[in-house]
């Protein structure tokens, strides 16, 4: 075989590997490299969890839950403004964990930030617990995204709010790029009507979505109904 076809058939297979690597770390990253990619994260969600929380009312008193918590920079966001309240975060990867609890040390010594591994199809919580849920660039690895939609109405308390933000959705401005790299992990891609079915199937009210159409970012909120005696 010729030499130079067998260097592009090698350059291939690597650059075919390492796409599927950083996929696979972007997914879920391990205890190790993963951490970096975690790291990363933080840094390119910053602004767009800065943008979702102005559409959400976040009490100094609240108990709060961020769903697959990354590398934690949204768990000391929270943290900073519940001063008087507790912050749970959630993540099913090792690596996103470790560095979610070394970023947030300072308020897991004070009691005020507790981080776990596990899943958002179980949580370890009982019902009726939070006072508002969060999901930031996360909902696209969920399990099972109606039946998992139903598991954190479970954990909210009565009038409770989930609020699921992300920075692509179908007919976004970035939904041709960022669109079609998710379809890399198998994710479903939905639009405002199909976000506010998502969520009226599963038993929120009061849905409401936020656009910021430049960046194509989105915003969705709902409410656990109250509770009839």
């Amino acid at each position: 075989m010729d030499t130079v076809l067998v260097m592009k058939i090698v350059k291939m297979v690597l650059v075919l590997g390492a796409a599927v690597y950083i996929v696979s770390q972007v997914r879920k990253p391990d205890r190790f490299a993963g951490r970096l990619f975690a790291m990363l994260m933080n840094q390119s969600h910053s602004k767009l969890t800065d943008w979702g929380l102005m559409h959400i009312r976040v009490g100094e008193d609240f108990t709060i839950l961020d769903v697959g918590c990354g590398g934690g920079r949204t768990i000391g966001k929270l943290a900073a403004i519940a001063s008087n309240g507790k912050v749970h975060g959630v993540d099913y990867a090792a690596g996103s964990v470790a560095t979610s609890c070394s970023r947030n040390k300072e308020f897991i010594r004070a009691g005020q930030v507790e981080i776990q591994q596990a899943s958002v199809s179980k949580l370890p919580f009982a019902a009726d617990t939070f006072d508002l849920v969060t999901a930031i660039e996360t909902q696209y690895y969920w399990p099972d995204l109606p039946s998992d939609m139903r598991e954190v109405l479970r954990v909210l308390k009565s009038g409770g709010m989930l609020a699921i933000i992300a920075e692509t959705y179908k007919g976004g401005s970035r939904d041709v790029v960022l669109g079609t790299a998710m379809k890399l992990f198998g994710s479903p891609s939905l639009g405002v009507k199909e976000h506010k079915e998502l969520f009226a199937r599963a038993g929120y009210i009061n849905v409401e979505v936020f656009e910021e159409q430049k960046k194509g970012w989105i915003c969705i909120t709902g409410t656990k109904p109250p509770t009839v005696v």
